[in-house]
C-alpha cells in the first residue's frame, strides 16, 4: 500500500505546467517537416502526378511509392507464420510504405512530401493528382466473407488473412451436443478509434551515420528492431529516443509508415524530418481496435453447471496483415474461460481482410473481448435458467483450493479468490437495495438495469514466452540515483511508482532520484509499455537492479569495514541506507561507498517472468434509462480487483478510473463507422463520441492484494483490468435494464430509443 512518506505523483507539475517535453515540442537544428498525400478513397492508382507539389516554393524533396521502390524502404514486415484458408502459410500482404499500385484503403499515403515549412508541405501536397479506378469494396468482416464478395487481395479471394485454432473441438462439440441446455451469443463489438491525448509524431535524422528517431511511442526496443529490419541494417545503427508520451494504449507500439518516411527523407536530405499528425489525420491513420465479430456457444445444465463453449471469432483487420493484427486479439482470447469451472472449450479465429485501416492492440487487446463472450453467455445462461446472473456466476467459481489451475483451455492460473471479489463487489456496491432503487426509478417513469462481469485477463506476456525487461539503478557518489527503465510510462506514473520503489529499498529521498526512460542507446533491451507489465516485469528488474547495487555495495562496504562479506548487512534506514558489521556499531553509508567509486555504484538487471499473471475482479454497474429519449445514466460503478501486491494505491486508482471509463465509452459512445464506398462517417469528434468526465458516477474501488509468486515484487499487474470489465458489465447493464436478451453496442440514445419503440410496436 502507499506509504507515508511516499505521496502523489512525481510528474504530474512537469506535466500541468507546461514542462513535458513531446516530439512536437522538438527544434532540431536545420529540422524540415513532412506531410502525407493520402488517397481520398480506396481505388487502383491510374495516374499519380507529383510535378506541381515538387515545383512549390520551399519543397525539398517529394517521394511516391514507385521512388521508394527504386531505392528506398517499401513495405513494413509481416512476418505472419499462421496458416491461411488453404492451410498454407499466411499471404504476407505487408503494408508498403507508399500505396504501390493500389490504394486499400480511405487515408493511405500516396506520397510524402518534406518542406521548409508544414505550410509548404501542406500547400504541395493539396497539388499531388491522383486519378484512381474504382474497385469493388468491403467494409465488415461478415461483408468481405460473404460469397462473391470483392477482394481485397486478389491472391486471397476470400480475405481469410489468417486462421487460428485451439482447444479440443471434437470434446466441445460433443459436449454442447449432449448438454441439456444451451445459449448462442451473436454479436459485434465495435471498431474504435484509440485517439490518445497526444496525437502520433516523429523526427527523423541521421547522426554520425547511425538512423535516430524520435518518437511518440511506448516500445522504444521494439521500433528500433523493426526499423532495422525495414531499412536492412544493424539494430546497432538505428537509435530510438522517445520523450514524454501523452498516451498511447496499444496504438503506439509498433512501427508505422511515417516514421520509415522521416527517417528515408533524412538520409536523403541531410536534414531532420519533422511528421505530427493532426486529430482528423490520426483518425485515417492510426491503428484502431477491436472490431470483433462472435459467435459463441455454452452448454450448461438444468442447475446451471457449464458443460462446455464453442466460440468463433472474426477480426476485421483492415487492409494490411503484420504481427499487430495478431496482438490485436489472438494471444488474449483464453479468457473466454473466465473465472468458471467450465467443460470443454474451443475456439476458432480468422483475420478478415477489408478496405479500412489496420487493426492493432487497443487497451486490454482481446481481453474485454474475450471476457464479454463469457459474461454475456453467462447472462444469457441465467435468463435461460431463470436464474439471478450473480447466483448462477457464484455457482460456477473456481474455488481457491483448485490453485494452480489449468482451465483446459490456454491459460493456467497461479491464484485467485475469485468468490471472494463477488461477495466484497456485492457488499460494496449495495446489491441488496437495489430492488429498492429500481423501484424508485420506476416511479420516476425510468428504467434501472445492473450488470455484472468476472474478468481475469492475462498480465505480462505473450502468455506463452513472457517479454523481459531491463533496468539499471546507479548511485552517484554525491548520494542522488538514477533509475534507467526498459519499462516506458505514457502517462501511468511509472517515475513515481519506481522511484518509490528504490527510495524504500535504498533508504533515499524520493527528491534526491532521477528518472531515464525511452532511449534505446541506455540499455540493452526493455518491453516498453503494454500488457500490463509494467510493475510485475519492469518493478520486478528494477528491483533485481536494486539488489545488484545492494550486493555490489555490500562488497565494497566489507572492504572499506575490514570485515567479512557474510558480515555486512544493508539496512535501508529512515534517514539513509547503511551497511552494517553485524554485532557491531560499525557502519558505512550507502553515499560513502557510492563515493569511493568515481562512477558510484550501479546494479544493471533484466528480469524474464518465468510466468504470465493473472489480474482479476468483480465488476458491477447500475445504469438508468429514459425510455421516452433513450437518454442513459451510470449511476453506480462498483469493481473489487485483485492486481496483487499494490505498489501505489493512488496509481492503481487511476488506472482503474481510466479503464472502467474507456470500456465503457466503448459500451455506450464509441463506434468508427465507414460507408459502403470506404468513407469514414465518424472521422471526427463532430461525429464520433468520446466518453466525458460527466459520463460516469464515482467509482466504489477497492483492491484485494492475492499475490503471485511468479515474479520478486507479487504484483499482477493493472492497467487493462478496468477495461477488461466494464465493457461487458455496462452492455448487461444495458440489457437488464431494457429487459432484453441482448443489445448491440453502442447504446447510444437514439439506438436505446429505437430498441424501445420497436419492443412496443
Amino acid at each position: 500500500m502507499q506509504h507515508g512518506r511516499f505521496q502523489g505523483r512525481i510528474e504530474d507539475a512537469r506535466f500541468v505546467t507546461g514542462r513535458g517535453v513531446y516530439v512536437d515540442d522538438l527544434t532540431l537544428e536545420g529540422m524540415v517537416h513532412g506531410v502525407l498525400a493520402r488517397a481520398p478513397m480506396p481505388g487502383l492508382i491510374a495516374n499519380l502526378d507529383v510535378s506541381a507539389a515538387r515545383a512549390v516554393a520551399g519543397v525539398l524533396g517529394v517521394w511516391s511509392g514507385a521512388d521508394l521502390a527504386s531505392g528506398g524502404p517499401t513495405h513494413l514486415p509481416c512476418g505472419v507464420t499462421l496458416p491461411g484458408s488453404d492451410g498454407a502459410t499466411a499471404f504476407q500482404a505487408a503494408r508498403p510504405v507508399l500505396a504501390l499500385g493500389r490504394a486499400r484503403f480511405t487515408g493511405e499515403g500516396v506520397a510524402f512530401i518534406v518542406a521548409e515549412s508544414q505550410a509548404a508541405a501542406r500547400e504541395a501536397a493539396d497539388l499531388v493528382e491522383l486519378d484512381l479506378d474504382e474497385i469493388g469494396i468491403v467494409v465488415e468482416a461478415r461483408e468481405a466473407r460473404a460469397e462473391g464478395a470483392p477482394a481485397v487481395w486478389d491472391e486471397v479471394p476470400d480475405n481469410i488473412a489468417y486462421v487460428w485454432e485451439r482447444g479440443d473441438h471434437a470434446a466441445a462439440e460433443a459436449a454442447l451436443a449432449a448438454a441439456p441446455r444451451r445459449v448462442t451469443l451473436e454479436s459485434h463489438i465495435s471498431r474504435v478509434a484509440i485517439n490518445s491525448l497526444e496525437p502520433r509524431g516523429c523526427v527523423g535524422e541521421v547522426v554520425g551515420g547511425r538512423l535516430v528517431l524520435h518518437a511518440s511511442t511506448q516500445s522504444p526496443h521494439g521500433l528500433k528492431g523493426a526499423l532495422a529490419k525495414v531499412f536492412g541494417v544493424e539494430p546497432a545503427d538505428v537509435r530510438v529516443i522517445a520523450p514524454d508520451v501523452g498516451g498511447s494504449f496499444g496504438m503506439k507500439a509498433g512501427v508505422y509508415v511515417e516514421d520509415v518516411l522521416c527517417l528515408h527523407a533524412a538520409r536523403a536530405l541531410g536534414r531532420p524530418v519533422k511528421w505530427i499528425a493532426d486529430r482528423s489525420e490520426a483518425f485515417l491513420s492510426d491503428d484502431h481496435g477491436r472490431d470483433t465479430t462472435v459467435s459463441a456457444t455454452l452448454g450448461f445444465d438444468q442447475d446451471g453447471a457449464l458443460l462446455g463453449l464453442v466460440a468463433h471469432f472474426d477480426f476485421n483487420i483492415g487492409a494490411y496483415l503484420s504481427g499487430r493484427s495478431l496482438a490485436a486479439g489472438l494471444g488474449n482470447l483464453g479468457g473466454i474461460s473466465g473465472v468458471y469451472r467450465i467443460g470443454p472449450t474451443a475456439a476458432t479465429a480468422h483475420g478478415v481482410f477489408s478496405n479500412i485501416p489496420t487493426l492493432g492492440p487497443y487497451r486490454g487487446a482481446g481481453r474485454p473481448d474475450a471476457t464479454y463472450v463469457i459474461e454475456r453467455l453467462v447472462d444469457l445462461a441465467a435468463a435461460e435458467l431463470g436464474l439471478d446472473p450473480f447466483e448462477l456466476r457464484l455457482r460456477n467459481l473456481i474455488p481457491p483450493e483448485a490453485m494452480p489451475h489449468h482451465t483446459g483451455f490456454m491459460f493456467e492460473y497461479d491464484s485467485g479468490e475469485f468468490a471472494e471479489n463477488m461477495k466484497q463487489a456485492a457488499e460494496l456496491s449495495g446489491r441488496d437495495g437495489f430492488a429498492g432503487r429500481r423501484a424508485g426509478s420506476a416511479g420516476r417513469g425510468k428504467l434501472r438495469g445492473i450488470g455484472y462481469a468476472n474478468p481475469i485477463e492475462v498480465a505480462g506476456g505473450p502468455f506463452v514466452n513472457p517479454g523481459a525487461d531491463h533496468a539499471r539503478v546507479t548511485v552517484n557518489p554525491d548520494g542522488t540515483a538514477l533509475i534507467e527503465a526498459g519499462c516506458m510510462s505514457t502517462g501511468q506514473g511509472l517515475q513515481t511508482m519506481f522511484s518509490e520503489l528504490v527510495a524504500g529499498a535504498l533508504g533515499i529521498a524520493r527528491a534526491e532520484i532521477r528518472f531515464a526512460q525511452g532511449d534505446t542507446d541506455d540499455l540493452p533491451g526493455g518491453r516498453g509499455s503494454g500488457g500490463s507489465a509494467a510493475t510485475p516485469t519492469g518493478g520486478s528488474s528494477v528491483t533485481l537492479a536494486v539488489r545488484a547495487v545492494i550486493e555490489k555495495g555490500t562488497e565494497i562496504a566489507s572492504e572499506m569495514l575490514e570485515a567479512a562479506v557474510a558480515d555486512i548487512a544493508f539496512d535501508a534506514g529512515e534517514f539513509g541506507g547503511a551497511f552494517r558489521v553485524a554485532g557491531t556499531d560499525r557502519s558505512v553509508s550507502l553515499k560513502d561507498v557510492a563515493a569511493s567509486r568515481q562512477a558510484g555504484l550501479a546494479g544493471q538487471a533484466k528480469f524474464t517472468p518465468s510466468k504470465v499473471t493473472f489480474p482479476n475482479g468483480c465488476h458491477v454497474c447500475e445504469v438508468e434509462i429514459d425510455p421516452e429519449t433513450g437518454s442513459l445514466e451510470v449511476c453506480r460503478y462498483t469493481v473489487v480487483e485483485d492486481v496483487g501486491r499494490v505498489m501505489n494505491l493512488t496509481l492503481l486508482t487511476g488506472q482503474m478510473h481510466g479503464g472502467v471509463a474507456q470500456g465503457a465509452g466503448q459500451s455506450l459512445l464509441e463506434r468508427m463507422v465507414y460507408d459502403g464506398d470506404g468513407q469514414p462517417r465518424s472521422g471526427t469528434f463532430m461525429d464520433y463520441a468520446m466518453p466525458r468526465a460527466d459520463m460516469m458516477p464515482e467509482i466504489r474501488f477497492k483492491t484485494r492484494e492475492v499475490r503471485t509468486a511468479v515474479n520478486p515484487v507479487g504484483a499482477k499487474g493493472v492497467g487493462e483490468a478496468g477495461t477488461v470489465g466494464s465493457m461487458v458489465c455496462v452492455i448487461n447493464a444495458v440489457c437488464d435494464a431494457l429487459g432484453v436478451a441482448h443489445f448491440e453496442m453502442p447504446a447510444t440514445p437514439e439506438r436505446v430509443w429505437a430498441a424501445l419503440r420497436g419492443a412496443r410496436a
